[in-house]
């Protein structure tokens, strides 16, 4: 008979013996349960500040992306960039560039609410006010509510006009090194279709005064469409080159 079997007396059973618990099983058992629960638990926490920063990042590079895709479609349908805005007879400032591109972002639902010939500021289009594309918000805003920090480069070395087209021609330091629209701070936020955007000296304060949505620098679109992360280090000689369209300038892309 085997020493792990015992005979009950009144049946002709053979009865297991209990396993006996060392006090050493039972401490395995709870550190294997402790580093499960920790597992799990972990599973659950926020994802480090590290990583919901890099992912801001990438959405905030998506965003302009699709603003730089949809300038390239409306110069391929009108033969040159929007004018940063719209002006009535008396020359009044109506409709920004972001209102303009609509139809080339996916939303020509939302621009044929729009009343063009009415500023964008008229009570015929405060439902629109209201309604920002999703597209022209950085997740990092604090404040988003119907505004955006993506700005165009306005002025006659800009890429944008003030209320006239900008044909590519007029491009000569090539596409490929002229900032066209940047990422500015949630203090120089403008409600999204506002014709008001900047002449490049929210750039040009980037490391000193100005505060950035992400450590280190912002995102900026170039004409040609791609996206750059430009590092507050930059020396502003070489801010200024990026920002015109004429200088002259001969720019290494290693120095951005």
């Amino acid at each position: 008979m085997s020493s792990d079997s015992l005979y009950d007396p009144e049946f002709d059973e053979p009865v297991k013996k209990k396993p006996v618990r060392t006090r050493k099983g039972r401490i395995v058992k709870v550190l294997v349960g402790i580093s499960t629960l920790g597992i799990v638990v972990g599973l659950f926490l926020p994802a480090p500040r590290s990583a919901r920063e890099a992912g801001r990042r990438a959405q905030c590079t998506n965003n302009l992306k699709q603003i730089a895709l949809a300038l390239h479609n409306y110069e391929g349908k009108y033969g040159a960039l929007p004018p940063a805005h719209t002006v009535d007879p008396n020359g009044r400032p109506l409709h920004s560039w972001r209102t303009l591109i609509l139809p080339f972002l996916e939303e020509p639902a939302l621009y044929r609410t729009i009343d063009l010939s009415k500023p964008w500021s008229d009570p015929v289009n405060a439902e629109a006010i209201e309604k920002v594309p999703r597209v022209y918000q950085c997740p990092t805003m604090v404040e988003r509510s119907n505004k955006t920090t993506y700005l165009a480069i306005v002025g006659p070395e800009g890429c944008f006009l003030p209320d006239r087209l900008r044909p590519y021609s007029d491009i000569v330091d090539g596409t490929d090194s002229t900032i066209c629209v940047m990422e500015a701070d949630d203090e120089h936020a403008v409600p999204w279709m506002a014709p008001v955007d900047t002449d490049g000296t929210v750039l040009m304060m980037l490391g000193s005064s100005t505060k950035t949505h992400h450590p280190g620098g912002v995102n900026v679109a170039f004409v040609d469409g791609s996206i750059h992360f430009l590092k507050a280090t930059m020396p502003a000689v070489v801010r200024r080159n990026l920002l015109t369209i004429a200088g002259g300038e001969s720019i290494n892309s290693d120095e951005y």
